[in-house]
């Protein structure tokens, strides 16, 4: 439950306040020089989001520095796993020591507890969104591969939605029946902490069109990504790409702690009202995109691979 991809497979380990998150990566080719820049870069949207104005993210400052440990040698993948550690420099966990008995509305403090008998209470764990910084530098890593085939990704985000354009991905990626391509990018988003609806297609309304609207008219001689004159369908038919951009939508919920306090649930069911000590984004929307991108081409890279 802690690895994602069967070719080209990411493990993920930390906690939100524990030393370190970082990952494994198995299956990423021999021979290609990372792009450093690349991904501090990417760290950096997931850290400040996607533009300068964001508002409401976490005053928690990590500096996201990627250690290396092993899979490189002189910049160069070895073939062989590659692991990595990005060392948590700015926790205070105890900010979370009020909740250490306590169940927050929303989070996953109590399924957590339910299931394995404990839980850890800084910051909410494994289920905080600082994992995904893990996923980001494996999504990094796969993007720079699928770049050099000319498949490359852009996302934008409104309210509570993201949506994720592919370009350049060839016909034929994907399986029928139970390996569709958009299943697995489905899969991979609904993995993200907070993601709560997925939608392919052009508009994320496309499952109401009408029975007429709905099918993409061929567009005369159309080749490669102008085969049709719509895309409802994102991209993907039959769960196979049709060589047309792949397009889908992602909606998440906003943070739920609340500035204000909330009400938890004690262990023998009592309810009490806290106020929220630790640092917490308010607005966590416009940090998504990447996170979303990474996903979108680990699970790509994952089907290209053979």
């Amino acid at each position: 439950m802690n690895s994602f991809g069967n070719q080209f497979r990411l493990t993920t380990f930390g906690e939100s306040h524990g030393p370190a998150v970082g990952g494994v990566i198995d299956g990423c080719p021999a021979g290609i020089v990372i792009d450093h820049t690349f991904i501090t870069n990417e760290l950096r949207r997931r850290r400040e989001g996607d533009n300068a104005t964001s508002q409401g993210l976490t005053p928690r400052l990590e500096a996201d520095h990627v250690e290396w440990l092993s899979g490189l040698m002189e910049g160069t993948t070895l073939g062989t796993p590659l692991s990595f550690i990005i060392k948590n420099s700015d926790c205070r966990p105890e900010d979370y020591e009020s909740l250490r008995d306590l169940c927050r509305p929303g989070h996953a403090d109590y399924t957590y507890n339910e299931k394995y008998g404990i839980r850890d209470h800084r910051g909410g764990g494994r289920a905080s969104g600082r994992e995904t910084a893990a996923r980001v530098v494996a999504g990094a890593i796969a993007k720079q591969i699928l770049h050099d085939k000319g498949i490359t990704f852009r996302s934008t985000h409104h309210d509570h939605e993201v949506c994720c354009t592919i370009n350049g991905v060839p016909t034929g990626v994907g399986n029928p029946i139970f390996d569709r391509l958009n299943a697995r990018l489905a899969y991979a988003m609904f993995s993200i902490p907070s993601a709560m609806a997925f939608a392919m297609g052009d508009t994320p309304d496309a499952f109401r069109l009408s029975q007429q609207d709905y099918p993409d008219q061929w567009r005369e001689h159309g080749i490669g990504n102008t085969l049709t004159l719509t895309n409802h369908c994102g991209g993907i038919q039959g769960g196979i790409s049709n060589g047309m951009p792949i397009i889908f939508h992602v909606g998440f919920h906003l943070p739920p702690t609340q500035p204000d306090g909330m009400v938890c649930r004690s262990s023998d069911g009592g309810l009490h009202h806290v106020a929220p000590h630790g640092r917490h984004d308010n607005n966590h929307i416009p940090r998504l995109p990447v996170i979303v991108e990474a996903m979108a081409a680990i699970a790509l890279l994952d089907l290209l691979i053979t």
